[in-house]
């Protein structure tokens, strides 16, 4: 991982830390696993009910609006790995019309989402699932790692607590809905929280329809056991990746500029790829605060 990036991680992961921590409502469950395992996804077979959303655009700000209910069947909750309901919610969500980006990087906190897509619903990649069930260990699983069995359904979503939907991958239901396609670039998915826009897997580099990948990969050797997990780096954790600038098409927020039918001039925008991170794990500008949901 590059240094630049690697440290304002660390010092994002504190911040996130302490307001976890300070919150009292926050039990977290313990957890040993340490091994990663194929995912086990709930078939989406179930309507939620009816999807309600809205953009609208004032001035320099687009507002996306709607009930948090996705416009594609997802799977069955609750489930056994996910004990929680869809529930219908107030959406109410700001990106600007012009986003700007930054110098450097903001890494995506705990308790933020990072976008939401045309539908209304919202990208929550981060798990509140930590080693020995302590956010302090600076092991964080990955939701997708499989090795703690989190109810996702075939859209790579499940529910929190509070009845939201959110997508930890890519929504795969809603991208077959909007006629995906890997010979074409993709349609439009969302805005992430600064305003950049979101794509998934494809984009057009140079003139051509180019297959986005991550620069991200597993880092080498052993995790040190101890009081830290141990075993192989295996994609369990989010730590056991690395981030090396050029490996793939994409830089360390999982984006690159593109041309597309929504910005024939151009735009940086963010991609859902198929490898890890799959969902961004920071931001290019500055994430607008109504994404925030955690701790304060």
């Amino acid at each position: 991982m590059s240094r630049k990036i690697a440290v304002i991680w660390s010092i994002a992961f504190a911040a996130s830390v302490v307001g976890v921590i300070a919150s009292a409502q926050h039990r977290f469950r313990f957890h040993d696993e340490s091994r990663a395992q194929p995912l086990n996804l709930e078939p989406a077979t179930v309507n939620s009910g009816a999807n309600r959303s809205e953009i609208t655009e004032q001035g320099r700000v687009l507002s996306i609006t709607g009930n948090g209910i996705p416009n594609h069947l997802v799977g069955r909750f609750p489930n056994k790995g996910n004990p929680h309901q869809i529930v219908e919610q107030p959406v109410t969500l700001k990106v600007p019309a012009v986003p700007r980006a930054n110098a450097t990087p903001t890494p995506l906190r705990m308790g933020w989402n990072f976008g939401v897509t045309l539908t209304g619903v919202v990208f929550d990649p981060l798990a509140a699932e930590f080693w020995h069930g302590d956010p302090r260990s600076g092991w964080s699983y990955n939701a997708l790692g499989g090795a703690i069995a989190l109810g996702l359904d075939a859209n790579f979503a499940h529910v929190q607590p509070s009845g939201k939907y959110h997508y930890h991958g890519v929504p795969t239901g809603l991208i077959e809905m909007q006629g995906w396609s890997p010979k074409e670039h993709s349609p439009l998915i969302g805005y992430a929280a600064d305003g950049f826009p979101i794509y998934a897997r494809t984009g057009l580099v140079g003139g051509n329809v180019t297959q986005m990948t991550s620069s991200y990969r597993l880092k080498a050797g052993q995790r040190p056991g101890g009081a830290a997990p141990d075993g192989r780096h295996d994609g369990t954790f989010n730590e056991d990746y690395e981030f090396v600038a050029g490996l793939g098409a994409l830089d360390e927020c999982n984006g690159a500029m593109t041309v597309s039918a929504a910005f024939p001039s151009g735009t940086y925008a963010y991609f859902l790829t198929d490898d890890y991170p799959v969902v961004p794990r920071c931001f290019a500008g500055t994430p607008d605060p109504s994404f925030r949901f955690g701790p304060r």
